[in-house]
């Protein structure tokens, strides 16, 4: 009997959060739900009670079995990779108070695992995602990030998977090196 994994990915912003759940059975990816947490303006501490309690909201419903999340680039303005990492850590909370472990991704990781190249577009990212889980429509940008983030952290588990396997092969050794080589470092 395969294992079934779903997992909850992440695309943290103040004004808009993306989210996907995926299930990843045996190696096969499928889509469960994704959309967008729209962020009303106002002040900070509402802003993230909105993302805390409409992601609470999904977890409740889809029941992922763990989470993961895009990690934050230093921004130019610093104001904004301030205000940025605020969402992301309501984002993080809502997933840790529901006991979901949580994973991140760099947005290179997340790129290169979807399309296969660190630099690709936001539309290549909607295209391979709408590709990689045979949906019929292109999703929007945000759900489509928040899926490509899950596709990572499924691609992930597999190496760490084949890893434990093989633990100590030149096989295992080289997927840990190659997945590294992108900027990763292996979910624990």
């Amino acid at each position: 009997m395969q294992s079934c994994v779903r997992i909850l990915g992440i695309d943290p912003g103040l004004n808009r959060t993306g989210w996907g759940v995926i299930e990843n059975i045996g190696g096969q990816l499928r889509c469960i739900d994704s959309g967008v947490v729209r962020v009303p303006a106002g002040d900070l501490p509402r802003r993230l009670a909105v993302i805390l309690a409409e992601l609470g909201q999904v977890i409740r419903t889809a029941q992922p079995t763990r989470a993961c999340v895009e990690k934050v680039f230093v921004n130019v303005n610093p104001q904004s990779t301030l205000l940025l990492g605020q969402a992301r850590g309501a984002a993080i909370c809502a997933a840790v108070s529901a006991g979901l472990v949580v994973h991140e991704h760099t947005a290179l990781q997340v790129k290169q695992a979807v399309v296969g190249y660190g630099k690709a577009s936001k539309e290549q990212v909607q295209r391979m995602v709408q590709r990689l889980l045979s949906l019929t429509v292109v999703p929007p940008t945000d759900a489509a990030d928040a899926l490509a983030c899950a596709i990572c952290d499924a691609h992930a588990g597999r190496l760490l998977a084949a890893g434990a396997a093989r633990s100590g092969s030149s096989r295992a050794r080289r997927s840990r090196d190659a997945w590294r080589a992108v900027g990763g470092r292996l979910a624990e």
